[in-house]
């Protein structure tokens, strides 16, 4: 399975792409960021349109629980590499014998060979941590679905490995002095790893960074865990090596690096198969927000695709597998890890935005629908007319269609004048990080609130923009601007222009921008 599916080139990196032949490629090349697609959720969308939305954000990797024969089918002649998965239940079954295992691989991948571009079987998840009968059998059986696909001639093709839990390394700090769980090194772990290293596979590891934090009882900054930018005084040191943590990711990877040379497997490439952040939860989950979720997906997709690598492995190349596509509202287990999605499995639109940098198209078309600041279900009255006042008041949203009298007075209640002057105030500030909060009271929807005759700023009957920031810089082209009127009285510019990195303005082009975005140009061709 290549390692270098998404190329995000630097402007160093093209300049060697212009002077040296083609075989120097993969010098440049930085890790792929895939995606995991369950199905445990009551929404339905076909195939097709998993697909169609796939296509649609540039993704060109993709992880799934199992091996669906429809969406295998729907994902023909797209080029999306899939590693499809053998599900814990059937493990035990194709761990027995090699004629289970290459009736598996003949049912799920022979059958879908070349039009679907399989290029990896994962045998389990979190076999080793969370199923120790089936943990009896993980070698054996990924050694016979090695043979089954040696017999087709795919082993070449088609990598095998299974994904591990975090968990599996004990006594992960500091990260140098990090080892696996010893009682599983020697029967099942070096054969694992034997068979890894042979068939040039690569070592799976599954980081929740956000279970770590909240496990943490407040011992790990929020920032630190979410790879926001901290103070050098929160820097974390290894002691052993002086090594410097700035995230917490970097240093639960190192932990797996370090873990791995113990046992001589320093050369071992390693794929993170699952990481994400929950946007929701319940009433103990309280940095499981839109914001937070946002925060840790927009930079950790920028860490990967910078190719920075971790204090022990610099600039080395690190692919991982986004935590998930949709929410997985069926899944038997804790409210927060219902709610790793980045997509509505219902509408296909973001459940929050991104603001990403330097990503090129990954994840830069998901919709044109708007986002609103709404105020928290459940959450006080007394908080919630608090913010009310403040944001009508010292925050100067215009409240007037909130007023007696005015189209959206109704429903006169505080939860709902709420919601309309802090969406206002959201608006007027360009939906900027930080502006759809107001003291824990407000979170960031993409259901349209407007009812009747009362139409919210940001509605898409006044405005559309990109949800994700996919630049840096604003999209300089210009777009149909149009003068709306909103409920507020106020009129509303709206363009076609994506926004600038974290949300800032999107803006109509004036001489000033098109001069400047001139100078952009100029600037960057005198790099070449």
């Amino acid at each position: 399975m290549p390692f270098t599916t998404f190329f995000s080139p630097s402007p160093a990196c093209q300049q060697l792409l212009l002077i040296f032949s083609a075989s120097f490629v993969i010098l440049c090349q930085a890790g792929y960021v895939g995606i995991n697609y369950g199905t445990q959720f009551s929404a339905s969308p076909s195939a097709d349109q998993v697909v169609a939305l796939l296509r649609r954000q540039s993704i060109t990797n993709i992880r799934l629980y199992d091996a669906n024969g429809t969406i295998l089918q729907a994902l023909a002649h797209t080029g999306i590499q899939v590693m499809v998965t053998v599900p814990n239940t059937e493990l035990l079954s194709v761990g027995q014998s090699n004629a289970s295992a290459v009736n598996w691989v003949n049912t799920n991948v022979l059958a879908y060979l070349p039009a679907t571009n399989i290029t990896a079987i994962c045998v389990g998840t979190e076999v080793l941590t969370t199923d120790p009968n089936a943990a009896l059998v993980l070698v054996p059986a990924m050694k016979y679905l090695r043979v089954a696909l040696l017999a087709s001639n795919l082993s070449a093709n088609i990598k095998i490995s299974t994904s591990n839990d975090a968990s599996l390394i004990l006594d992960s700090f500091p990260p140098s002095q990090a080892y696996f769980n010893k009682s599983l090194t020697s029967s099942i772990l070096v054969p694992m790893l034997d068979f890894l290293n042979s068939t040039g596979s690569f070592f799976m590891l599954n980081i929740y960074c956000y279970d770590i934090y909240k496990k943490s009882n407040g011992v790990i900054l929020l920032d630190y865990a979410l790879l926001n930018p901290i103070t050098p005084d929160n820097v974390v040191t290894d002691s052993n090596t002086l090594f410097q943590y700035h995230n917490l990711f970097d240093a639960v990877l190192d932990a797996c690096y370090f873990a791995l040379a113990q046992l001589k497997y320093s050369t071992l490439p390693v794929v993170i198969s699952e990481a994400g952040w929950p946007s929701g939860g319940d009433s103990s989950d309280k940095e499981a927000t839109d914001e937070n979720a946002s925060t840790f997906i927009s930079n950790l997709i920028a860490h990967v695709l910078n190719n920075s690598g971790t204090p022990k492995r610099p600039h080395t190349t690190v692919s991982m597998y986004i935590m998930e596509l949709f929410n997985e509202d069926l899944k038997v287990s804790s409210a927060s890890a219902k709610n790793y999605g980045l997509f509505n499995g219902s509408t296909l639109h973001p459940i929050y935005s991104l603001r990403l940098s330097n990503a090129g198209p990954l994840l830069a078309n998901d919709t044109t629908t708007q986002l609103y600041c709404l105020a928290k279900s459940g959450a006080s009255q007394d908080e919630l007319q608090i913010a009310l006042d403040w944001a009508c008041g010292i925050g100067r949203a215009n409240c007037t269609a909130i007023q007696p009298g005015q189209l959206c007075y109704e429903p006169d209640t505080v939860q709902a004048h709420a919601s309309y002057a802090f969406n206002n105030y959201y608006q007027k500030n360009n939906r900027v990080s930080g502006s759809c909060d107001f003291n824990g009271v407000a979170t960031i929807s993409t259901t349209n609130p407007s009812t009747g005759v009362c139409m919210y700023p940001g509605s898409s009957s006044n405005g559309t923009s990109n949800l994700t920031s996919a630049n840096t810089m604003a999209n300089f082209t210009s777009g149909n601007s149009t003068n709306l009127t909103t409920a507020d009285g106020n009129s509303n510019n709206t363009s076609s222009s994506t926004s600038l990195l974290y949300g800032i303005s999107s803006f109509s082009l004036s001489p000033f921008h098109i001069l400047f975005s001139l100078l952009v140009v100029l600037s960057f061709t005198s790099l070449f």
